[in-house]
């Protein structure tokens, strides 16, 4: 229960947020051409605390009941009756791009958004790690193609690959080309080689939630592959700690096969749940053999082994692995704008991709998960919650500028329809514009929540 409600309040404070800054759009757009703004409201339902401004607008400020949305209320003649004085401030009233610059100026302070979550992440150092092959699955795409694991990903499509991140976003790029992903990689103390992964045809399936690396047969992570089999503790009242096992122990084997990695020991436990395997053990120089039965937990629905034991990386080791990404206040604006830009070409491309079928429409995460990524994120400290902000926000703006009527994207298509008219629409017109638009967005309110309860229970 404590980690549901921490992902509840963590996507509330991300919801408000980012409204704001879309809101904050529209209102500071509108005050500054010269329309009449009547209310600000972050959140739905009635005001649990409101403010009214001493400008002689008087416009009131409003935090609503409901904390999942927000508004701006401007003067409108087809809403209510305006008083003749006030109608050229009206909505309605004023010229055509003026009303088109306020509906954009709600997605252009979501990029806004991001783009200065980026510089700050930047400027105050975003840790990350190196893009490290961890595993690599016998007989697969990844194998047969030459990679192994403990391999530094250091291109991807000719474009260098600082951190992990760097390297997932551009083999989804390549995935999306052409399906054929060309990496550069190199061992810590090897020479740098060319390795290509063929995927082509393969999209559809790769897109699925999870899916993607497990179908090229590689694992990336923090290091695992490198780090040497010793343990360093052992979890209290576990399956290690019953068979007798201590840290400080070197793993040589378990069931009889040799172990030479860590990533191998967590192969050789995870799938024998209850199990009683012998386990071979270095301490103090001689070798030892424990019966050790295998304890189980569950991950998403699935019984998986577990013993007990943590091993760590080598200071040495894992200082060349650290990859931070850290600029000057100056040398991060261009950075901030360049990563605005990728990540919003790519939530772009994958757009189109699922629109004409390639990309699997299963990727699409609702409330539900968006509210699970972000309590993880959030319980991963700031720079990661301010990076998870950066994305949805992206993801935002992006979103609001599709033509559907009851977004913005939908509302400038009504704009444009006027001007190219010569005259307003009907309200009839408008009406079905506004249902049309509901009823798309009961549909994929209800797909993404479908999408969310299949992650979760498995179906």
């Amino acid at each position: 229960m404590p980690e549901f409600l921490s992902s509840v309040i963590a996507f509330v404070v991300a919801i408000s947020v980012l409204v704001a800054a879309h809101e904050y759009g529209h209102f500071w757009a509108a005050r500054r051409l010269g329309f009449k703004v009547l209310r600000f409201s972050i959140g739905f339902g009635k005001p649990l605390w409101k403010w009214t401004g001493r400008d002689p607008d008087r416009v009131e400020y409003w935090l609503s009941s409901i904390p999942l949305g927000g508004y701006v209320k401007i003067l409108d003649e087809r809403e209510a009756p305006v008083e003749a004085h006030e109608a050229s401030r009206a909505f309605n009233r004023r010229p055509i791009p003026q009303r088109i610059a306020v509906l954009l100026a709600g997605p252009a302070f979501n990029f806004l958004f991001a783009l200065l979550a980026y510089w700050v992440l930047f400027i105050t150092g975003q840790p990350g790690i190196r893009p490290i092959v961890d595993a690599v699955t016998p007989g697969s795409v990844a194998a047969e193609s030459g990679l192994r694991a403990g391999d530094i990903i250091t291109h991807v499509g000719g474009q260098a690959t600082a951190t992990l991140e760097d390297a997932v976003l551009a083999v989804y790029d390549e995935l999306l080309a052409d399906g054929v992903i060309d990496l550069r990689v190199q061992a810590l103390d090897d020479e740098p080689r060319s390795v290509e992964l063929d995927a082509r045809d393969r999209v559809g399936e790769l897109t699925e939630p999870d899916a993607l690396f497990k179908g090229l047969g590689f694992t990336p992570g923090p290091g695992v592959s490198l780090m040497p089999v010793e343990i360093v503790t052992v979890d209290s009242g576990s399956a290690a700690e019953t068979a007798g096992l201590r840290a400080g122990d070197r793993v040589l084997a378990v069931g009889g096969t040799s172990v030479q990695s860590w990533q191998q020991l967590v192969e050789l436990i995870q799938p024998h749940p209850r199990d009683t395997v012998t386990i071979r053990v270095l301490r103090n120089g001689a070798e030892m053999e424990f019966p050790l039965t295998i304890g189980v937990v569950e991950e998403n629905g699935v019984a998986v082994g577990r013993i007990g034991t943590h091993g760590r990386l080598p200071e040495d080791i894992a200082a060349r692995i650290r990859a931070e990404q850290r600029y000057s206040v100056i040398d991060a604006i261009p950075r901030s704008i360049a990563k605005t830009w990728e990540m919003s070409a790519m939530t772009v491309r994958l757009l189109g991709h699922m629109l004409v079928g390639d990309v699997s429409l299963r990727s699409v995460s609702g409330p539900i998960m968006i509210a699970d990524y972000a309590g993880e994120s959030a319980a991963a400290g700031f720079t990661s919650f301010l990076g998870f902000l950066a994305l949805v926000s992206i993801s935002l703006g992006i979103m609001n500028l599709l033509p559907v009527p009851i977004l913005d994207g939908g509302q400038i298509v009504f704009q444009v329809a006027e001007w190219l008219k010569g005259a307003p629409l009907s309200e009839r017109a408008l009406a079905l514009g506004q249902q049309v638009g509901l009823a798309l967005l009961i549909v994929l309110m209800s797909f993404v929540f479908y999408n969310d309860l299949t992650r979760i229970f498995g179906t």
